[in-house]
This record gives structure tokens, C-alpha cells and sequence, in this order.
């Protein structure tokens, strides 16, 4: 297959697993606050955010998060030279904690599912943002590759991280 369409197609699926992990997340913050509400509206809100949580997880992030990682194969295989690249070795790094991110996300799903309530809603809108932070680093990354000075790379994700902090905090602080 030719080597842009593989690569057109990775990122269309990187695009659908970012989505689903930003808008699952929120899903579990509905979730949690509508735990707090008085029943019947808390039952019907339960079920309602449990069943698109469902549907969210397991027809599109899922599928895209493996989508993502079988392109991704393909290009490495149709371009093996960037596995000599150092920028590279920090991006499967990074794609590999994003997998991990995503793979407790599946954890927090179930613990939802089984009415099992760990997180508040802020430390989920906290949660939320990790996922901002993979999508920002991995695509200076990408677009960058070797002109991309370290240095200033990781003041730049430590000044995201921190109005994305401040942004959490400002939410809180209107809500109340």
C-alpha cells in the first residue's frame, strides 16, 4: 500500500482515538456528578451516560486505538529508517504510556459500570487533561522530529500542563 494513504489513515485514526478518549472521560465526569443527584433523575442519567459510555468505548475508541497501532506498524514497516531516529524512539515512548492511559480508562469504565465511584469529578477533569498533553507532545514530535530542541520541548509541555492545571482550576472556581 502506498506509503501517504497508510499515513493519511493513521492519523484519520489517531484523530478518533483522541476524540474518544477526550469524550469518554467526560462521560465519567457526567457520571459522577449525576451520582450525586436525587433519584429518579439519577438512575435514568446513570443509565443513559452507562449505555453512550458503552457504545463510545467499544465502537470507536477501541477500534480506532487499534486501528492506530496497525498503520502505524505499516509505516514503520514501509519506512524502517525511523527506528534509527531518536525522536522516534520518544514517540513509541509516548504512544506507549497514551496505551497505558487508555488502558485505565478501560479500568475506571468498569469500575463505573459496577457503581464503583473512586474519582471525584475534578480529579477526572484532571484525568482528562493527560490525554491534551500526550496529543500536544506527540505532534510537535512528529512535526518537528530532530529540529526539535529537548529543552525547550519540556518547558513548552510543563507550560501547557500548567494553564491546563489553572484552566481545571478556574472551571471549579466559576462552577461554584
Amino acid at each position: 500500500m502506498n506509503y501517504l494513504y497508510l499515513k493519511a489513515l493513521h492519523i484519520i485514526f489517531v484523530v478518533t482515538w483522541f476524540s474518544g478518549l477526550f469524550y469518554i472521560v467526560r462521560l465519567f465526569i457526567y457520571d459522577v456528578e449525576a451520582n450525586q443527584k436525587k433519584e429518579p433523575e439519577r438512575s435514568f442519567l446513570i443509565s443513559q451516560l452507562q449505555l453512550m459510555q458503552k457504545r463510545l468505548w467499544y465502537g470507536i475508541t477501541w477500534p480506532s486505538a487499534v486501528l492506530v497501532w496497525i498503520f502505524g506498524l505499516l509505516l514503520l514497516i514501509t519506512n524502517w529508517s525511523f527506528i534509527h531516529m531518536p525522536w522516534f524512539h520518544v514517540k513509541l515512548i509516548l504512544v506507549l504510556l497514551l496505551s497505558l492511559y487508555h488502558g485505565l480508562c478501560g479500568i475506571i469504565l468498569k469500575q463505573l459500570k459496577n457503581n464503583i465511584y473512586r474519582y471525584s469529578s475534578t480529579q477526572l477533569r484532571l484525568w482528562n487533561e493527560l490525554a491534551t498533553v500526550f496529543l500536544v507532545a506527540i505532534v510537535f514530535l512528529v512535526e518537528l522530529q530532530d529540529a526539535l530542541n529537548w529543552l525547550w520541548a519540556i518547558l513548552g509541555l510543563l507550560i501547557v500542563s500548567i494553564l491546563l492545571l489553572y484552566g481545571v482550576y478556574l472551571y471549579k472556581k466559576i462552577r461554584r
